[in-house]
């Protein structure tokens, strides 16, 4: 073990990660046992050396963390490119979040660690005003609603993130040789679940680049409206449609239900959630609307990112701050249930996707890891840092149970009360 600044840092990790009682024994060979590597600026490690690493690249990183102990410290650093993660990103972040967490709780630092990690940042030169955040970041405050969409990125981006087929959907992996063939089996299953026929009016409340709409108006000759509040995706739907001569079949719309009219739609569709699609989420919609949005006999198929039931917390998070700065709260499945049963519509089944879920985030995550340069380019290195970060994480979660996606799929009942089995023409 080399000395120098991470040896200093030995003790403190070892107290945060593996107790109290391992500090004060032999640093040296409770360090052996830390569940990842540290590597400091100056070339100093601790740490097993087939762990994964974390890569302290400027003494900045450190004071960010004094600042901002735990989640948005950690953050912060990693998209500023002050800490830098190798080898498994996934099996990192694992580690760090078993220790920040205890259940769903973030850590809670003691007055003795706090005074520990001053005492050690002096000691590293890290002392100093709070870095400002990253420029990736939202200012506080900030709402999704006064931007143009819900990020910066281009469409040639999210064609290396999300795959040729541009499709935000969970894939069906049953069977699914990769995600192109997971995202179309999942479309396909969709389509036939809803029984649309020529002519049917669809409302999708997640357009995104226009995945789902032009699977549907092209195999079944309905009608889609494509809800976006990206004036860059409706663009470039728009420009789709005109080169597959479906101007007249598929129509995108920037905004939420505003802007859908007043229906009747004979389907409401929305796969993925808001967080990718750029669309709006199932639990942030008034439940009413969507029933008097749909035709009696209409159907409203969903699938939504929700958490877990339980005591939840609204703070600041990295999510919060740089992905969703509005729509960034997760409800759970029985409050989302419970919304629509109480507007009129019958749910009839619903269905758990999370580990189909948590495949397609890794899925993505891997896009990305294989274009990571050109990513870069086109976004910036901080954006692909933050969308990196934000899949391998949801993908833990995912994978961890603290999250899930469900799919619900509801009915409104004719004015006599029958729940056909798929709307009629």
């Amino acid at each position: 073990m080399q000395e120098g600044v991470a040896v200093r840092l030995a003790p403190l990790l070892v107290k945060i990660m593996l107790g109290a009682e391992q500090a004060a024994g032999d640093v040296h060979a409770a360090a052996a046992r830390l569940p990842i590597r540290v590597r400091a600026w100056d070339g100093s490690a601790i740490g097993p050396a087939t762990a994964p690493t974390f890569v302290i690249r400027h003494r900045r990183a450190l004071r960010r963390l004094l600042w901002k102990p735990g989640e948005m410290g950690l953050v912060r650093a990693y998209v500023a490119g002050e800490l830098d993660i190798e080898g498994d990103i996934f099996a990192a972040l694992g580690a760090v979040q078993q220790v920040m967490r205890r259940g769903d709780e973030p850590i809670r630092l003691s007055s003795d660690d706090k005074r520990e990690i001053v005492r050690t940042a002096v000691m590293l030169g890290a002392v100093g005003p709070e870095p400002k955040p990253p420029a990736e970041e939202f200012p506080t405050g900030r709402h999704a609603g006064e931007v143009t969409g819900p990020f910066g990125e281009s469409a040639d981006f999210f064609r290396l993130l999300l795959g040729e087929s541009m499709a935000y959907c969970c894939g069906d992996w049953d069977g699914a040789a990769d995600l192109e063939d997971a995202q179309r089996a999942m479309r396909e299953s969709v389509v036939e679940r809803l029984g649309l026929f020529p002519g049917a009016r669809v409302l999708d409340l997640n357009c995104g680049w226009g995945s789902f709409a032009f699977h549907a108006a092209a195999k079944e000759s309905v009608r889609v409206v494509g809800l976006t509040r990206s004036r860059a995706q409706a663009d470039h739907v728009r420009r789709r449609a005109e080169e597959e001569g479906l101007v007249d079949r598929v129509e995108p719309r920037v905004g939420d239900l505003a802007v859908a009219g007043e229906g009747p739609y004979d389907v409401i569709v929305g796969l993925g959630g808001a967080e990718l699609g750029g669309g709006i989420g199932l639990a942030a919609l008034p439940a009413a609307r969507l029933q008097r949005l749909l035709a009696p006999g209409g159907r409203l198929l969903v699938q939504q990112t929700l958490r877990r039931p339980g005591r939840h917390h609204a703070r600041r998070t990295f999510t919060t701050s740089y992905m969703f700065p509005e729509d960034g709260e997760l409800h759970p499945l029985g409050e989302v249930v419970s919304a629509l049963e109480e507007a009129g519509l019958e749910v009839r089944t619903v269905t758990a996707l999370r580990e189909h879920y948590a495949r397609t985030l890794r899925s993505w995550a891997d896009n990305l890891r294989r274009h990571w340069s050109e990513c870069g380019r086109l976004a910036t290195p901080g954006r692909a840092r933050v969308w990196l970060l934000y899949l391998a994480a949801s993908a833990l979660a995912c994978e961890s149970g603290r999250i899930g996606m469900h799919e619900i799929y509801a009915v409104r009942r004719d004015h006599g009360g029958a729940a056909h089995p798929a709307p009629t023409p």
